[in-house]
């Protein structure tokens, strides 16, 4: 089975220069998270985000071309500082898992998102490895924000 997921997985890691607390911090709150998720030029609105195990997260992806792009996720696992599991039912299915793991001082963020079958990866495979390396992109960038004293919310 582990082969089959990483037939249809995107995986990518991101040593980012900052405690877990401070990357996990990112996510946890839905400001921040709003600034951060989503490819280079999209922004996010909001309209729940119950950041808990079986906690809902519906938002509006707005892309750059004009185009709303509807959410729906939901929050699967959530480890303080650790770990967040989601998956996302509206659109294209797939669970993310975002890791993160001490290296020192830093941070190593894992991505994992795994789509339901291999075809359905290879079909958006190149989309979605260019818009997660932006997603960490961003995420480092929030997270370098705050840390050089922007404001956390």
């Amino acid at each position: 089975m582990a082969e089959a997921e990483e037939k249809r997985a995107d995986i990518r890691k991101r040593r980012i220069h900052a405690s877990q607390e401070a990357v996990f911090a990112a996510i946890r709150d839905p400001e921040r998270l709003a600034r951060w998720w989503g490819p280079a030029g999209f922004t996010c609105t909001f309209e729940e985000f119950d950041f808990r195990p079986a906690g809902n997260w519906r938002f509006t992806m707005h892309g750059p071309d004009g185009k709303n792009y509807w959410n729906e996720s939901t929050f699967t696992e959530i480890v303080q500082n650790s770990r967040v599991v989601i998956e996302h039912g509206s659109g294209h299915h797939f669970f993310l898992t975002i890791s993160y793991d001490p290296i020192g001082e830093d941070t190593l963020v894992g991505w994992r998102q795994v789509f339901d079958t291999e075809e359905h990866y290879r079909n958006i495979a190149e989309f979605v490895a260019e818009a997660n390396e932006q997603n960490l992109d961003r995420m480092e960038a929030e997270v370098m924000r705050v840390a050089s004293g922007g404001r956390e919310s």
